[in-house]
Order: C-alpha cells, then sequence, then structure tokens
C-alpha cells in the first residue's frame, strides 16, 4: 500500500485548520468582512471555491439576517437536510426556531389537490407565520418563484431570502427573478447551491449573530 502523508490534527481543531486551508487558497482576494464568514462557510460545506464568486448578496443582506436572528426570527426551510444542518441550539438563544413545512401530511395533500409541489405550499404556509422570517431555499426553484409571488402580492415580507437551489429545471431562472427584488436576498448564481450550502449559511449568519465568528 502507498504510503499517503496525512495532516495530524485533533479533532476539535479539524474545522478551524480546514477554515485556515480557504483562506489560504482564497489568497489575497478581498471581500467585505461581513460576507467573508458566509462565504468561507460556504466554500467549507461544498468544498467549492466557486462560492467565491457565485454568492451574490444584496445591499445589507447580512446585516439584515442578523437583525432578523436577534428578533428572535423563523427560519424557514424547503428540506429536512436543511433543516436538521441549522445549529438551532444558536437561534434558540434569540428566542428563534427553525421550520420545515414539506413533510406536514396536509401539505402534501393540498399539493396533490392543487396540481402544485409541496414547496410552494410550504412557502405559503410560511407566509402565515408571525414574526420575521428568514427563508433558505436550497432546494425548490418552485419555493422561490412563490416566495417572490407573494411579496408581490403583499402577503409576504421576509427579513432575508437565502436562494440557492441546486439542479436544472428553472434553477438559474428562480435565482434570477429574485434578484430583482427589492428584499434583502443572497443568492448563489447559477446551477450550483443545495440544502447544506442553505443551511451554511444560515449558521455562518447565527455565528456572527452570537459575536462568534467562526472562520
Amino acid at each position: 500500500m502507498k504510503k499517503i502523508e496525512l495532516q495530524r490534527v485533533a479533532p476539535a481543531d479539524i474545522e478551524a485548520r480546514s477554515m485556515e486551508i480557504i483562506g489560504q487558497e482564497l489568497g489575497d482576494r478581498e471581500f467585505p468582512a461581513d460576507q467573508l464568514p458566509i462565504i468561507k462557510r460556504a466554500i467549507h460545506t461544498s468544498a467549492d471555491f466557486d462560492y467565491a464568486d457565485n454568492l451574490v448578496f444584496s445591499p445589507d443582506a447580512v446585516a439584515a439576517g442578523i437583525a432578523a436572528i436577534k428578533g428572535g426570527c423563523t427560519i424557514v426551510t424547503d428540506t429536512q437536510m436543511a433543516f436538521s444542518g441549522i445549529n438551532k441550539k444558536v437561534l434558540e438563544k434569540f428566542g428563534g426556531k427553525a421550520v420545515c413545512f414539506m413533510s406536514d401530511p396536509d401539505v402534501a395533500a393540498e399539493a396533490k389537490a392543487r396540481g402544485e409541489t409541496r414547496a410552494t405550499v410550504s412557502m405559503e404556509r410560511a407566509a402565515q407565520l408571525e414574526g420575521p422570517l428568514v427563508l433558505a431555499i436550497g432546494n425548490a426553484p418552485t419555493a422561490l418563484v412563490r416566495i417572490c409571488e407573494l411579496i408581490e402580492e403583499g402577503k409576504m415580507a421576509p427579513a432575508l431570502v437565502i436562494g440557492v437551489p441546486v439542479g436544472f429545471v428553472n434553477v438559474v431562472e428562480s435565482k434570477e427573478l429574485l434578484l430583482t427584488m427589492d428584499t434583502p436576498h443572497i443568492v448563489a448564481r447559477g446551477r450550483k447551491g443545495g440544502s447544506n450550502v442553505a443551511a451554511a449559511i444560515c449558521n455562518a449568519l447565527l455565528y456572527q449573530a452570537s459575536n462568534n465568528v467562526r472562520e
């Protein structure tokens, strides 16, 4: 068996060492101080440095997300995977919570009856929630499209929309639609994204809100 030189890193130091490597590979590129932890965490969860270029932030998007978290927001995801990946202990310290309606039987039944996706119905459920909302979309472009429609209809006013669905059908188009909205947003332009990236962005915001920026 070929001998491979492995790095000796204590388990507790693996994440910090990973962030150190990411910083080294980003080199002398400069990013706004509030955006850098989000970019690095997206890269960390995906090992994809394209996020240094394809993440688009509306003006004050990070500040809006942090303010929502500190105000006890509800984070709504479009997948159970993204829901599972969010650091709910940190969120709960601010009086907030994370929810995902995708597996609710009544959501599935309504979606089937109407010929819509569960993601579409889930965002309609989100519009009924009280308090500040952060919408973290990592899978379903139909969720992003419905969010934009609900905003235009005056039925939803999220504090922040994280639009990072992955795939091919209407993924690029839904993101470009969100980019036209005045609502604060963080978008992964193009086809890339995913539930893990949505959760990573949420966590980066949570850590900044806690003044514990884990880079």
